[in-house]
């Protein structure tokens, strides 16, 4: 806890809210009060732990903490996020910077779905699940 809220809030330190994501996996201690706990893990102990599971993987290409910052902007602007929304998670403080995701997306036009896309992709679905299929001679004019 950050010095004065440790002694206004005793308990406060064993909240969830509190705790580190990623805990380091050995105990030091603090060099304000001497006490002996658990600190977060170092940023580039972190950045090791994610090319080794790159590694592990199999992934050739470089993998950094980054790289799935990048990732995670992606793939929120393919499934239809609003880039503003993006902008705001990413801490962006021009929408110029975030929309750059934008083009390594390299939908174009096709990106964009309109309402009434959505419902012929629910109504397909519909079809396939009920086992309604249409032959194309029955929809082409006679």
């Amino acid at each position: 806890m950050p010095h004065a809220l440790a002694r206004k809030y005793p308990r406060a330190g064993y909240e969830w809210g509190w705790q580190f994501v990623f805990p380091s996996e050995n105990r030091s201690a603090d060099p304000e009060d001497g006490v002996t706990r658990r600190h977060h893990v170092h940023p580039d102990t972190l950045g090791r732990l994610v090319k080794r599971a790159a590694r592990a993987a199999r992934i050739v290409k470089p993998v950094t903490c980054h790289t799935l910052r990048h990732s995670f902007a992606t793939h929120l602007l393919e499934r239809g996020h609003d880039i503003r929304m993006v902008q705001e998670l990413l801490g962006h403080s021009d929408v110029s910077t975030t929309m750059i995701y934008t083009h390594v997306m390299n939908k174009g036009a096709r990106g964009v779905k309109s309402p009434l896309d959505r419902l012929e992709q629910r109504r397909a679905a519909y079809r396939i699940e009920a086992g309604v299929t249409t032959s194309p001679s029955r929809c082409s004019p006679a």
